[in-house]
């Protein structure tokens, strides 16, 4: 056959194709959605149960993946050059890890925990409950790998070992290293976090409502991970940065606001609890507000961090540049950077919030922002 009588091969989706070949179902087509709900199925890859997260906003070089074990199941040894940050949703168990040299580490996982697995490493995970799942969930840029090289065999198949990658002793037990940078953007080094819920955040101001957080960096990766936390009768300050930061609910309850730059009055509005995840769009303003009994912690995931931004508009958002005052993320719309001051809001966002409280019987506790 000339080439003139050849199928034309265009708008190829790699990392799509992918997917569709490992056949596990796929969520799509919806801006939000509750893990707890998403429906599995069998991931030979895994040798358990699986599906694939793409929400509106996941952008170009992230996506999630849903990991179901049955009780007292374990998964099928696997590497891999993508890195993969796992948050565990319900459920007790284990992960294995060996290092290319035959070395192994080990660690307990229960619900709220987070981990990362060094680049390449062989490892698989154990549900270590005879009655009950164990559901977890990684933010992966497999999206970017498998586009750039469109090669499988590459990507599960390589042998190279990444030895500087593998991290300390203690990463593997719930220790880490405090690295104090300002605030916004002090870093805790480890592998593995035991409970969200409980890690030690630390006070961000420019973020409002008395916010606290802390930036991670796991097994030495691109990936970010921070975790934020609003007090009980408080909501953060708006604020939009690119698309695939996926936004999960660990502790608390409340709702998002979400709106583009010149439709301030068109709001869409997202509900949250634990298992809730959803993905702002590229330069969506979005605003978190807690609407619970109990301090609401949410941990954002996607692509680049303090250490390594990846791109040059991370590096802007995240660090920020020479004779910015602070990093752009929490600089205000009128400095140049993408938060929205409380006096500068929309007038009805702190209605619908007092009228929140007063539902929930909360005590507001925003006066110093709003005095009068």
């Amino acid at each position: 056959m000339d080439d003139a009588g050849k199928t034309a091969r265009y708008g190829i989706d790699p990392y799509l194709d992918w997917v569709a070949r490992e056949g596990i179902p796929v969520v799509d087509n919806c801006y939000a959605v509750d893990l707890f709900t998403v429906k599995t199925g069998p991931w030979a890859r895994i040798g358990a149960k699986g599906a694939a997260i793409h929400l509106e906003g996941r952008g170009d070089f992230c996506a999630m993946l849903l990991h179901e074990l049955d009780p007292g199941a374990n998964t099928a040894p696997i590497q891999h050059l993508y890195e993969d940050l796992y948050y565990v949703l319900e459920g007790q168990g284990s992960t294995q890890i060996e290092f290319a040299d035959g070395s192994k580490r080990s660690f307990e996982w229960g619900p709220k925990a987070m981990f990362a697995i060094p680049i390449n490493a062989k490892h698989r995970h154990f549900n270590s409950s005879g009655r009950e799942r164990a559901l977890f969930v990684s933010t992966t840029n497999l999206p970017i790998l498998m586009n750039l090289f469109h090669s499988e065999d590459l990507i599960f198949n390589s042998g190279f070992d990444f030895i500087e990658r593998k991290g300390k002793e203690n990463h593997f037990s719930g220790e880490g290293d405090f690295v104090p940078i300002k605030a916004g953007n002090h870093l805790w080094e480890t592998n593995f976090v035991p409970d969200m819920a409980s890690i030690q955040l630390h006070a961000y101001a420019d973020r409002g409502g008395g916010s606290s957080n802390i930036k991670f960096v796991l097994a030495d990766g691109v990936l970010s991970a921070h975790m934020s936390e609003m007090p009980v009768g408080t909501y953060k300050k708006g604020h939009r940065h690119g698309a695939g930061t996926h936004v999960i609910c660990v502790t608390g309850h409340g709702y998002s606001l979400t709106w583009y730059e010149g439709q301030e009055d068109a709001f869409e509005r997202v509900e949250w609890k634990h298992g809730v995840v959803f993905p702002p769009c590229l330069n969506q303003f979005h605003q978190h507000f807690n609407t619970s009994h109990e301090p609401a912690r949410y941990l954002a995931t996607g692509l680049g961090n303090v250490r390594y931004p990846f791109t040059t508009t991370k590096r802007r958002t995240m660090i920020g540049e020479k004779g910015d005052k602070r990093q752009r993320s929490s600089l205000s719309l009128k400095e140049g950077g993408n938060q929205v001051e409380y006096e500068e809001q929309n007038k009805r966002i702190h209605a619908i919030w007092l009228d929140e409280m007063k539902k929930a019987g909360i005590t507001p506790g925003m006066e110093k922002y709003f005095a009068g």
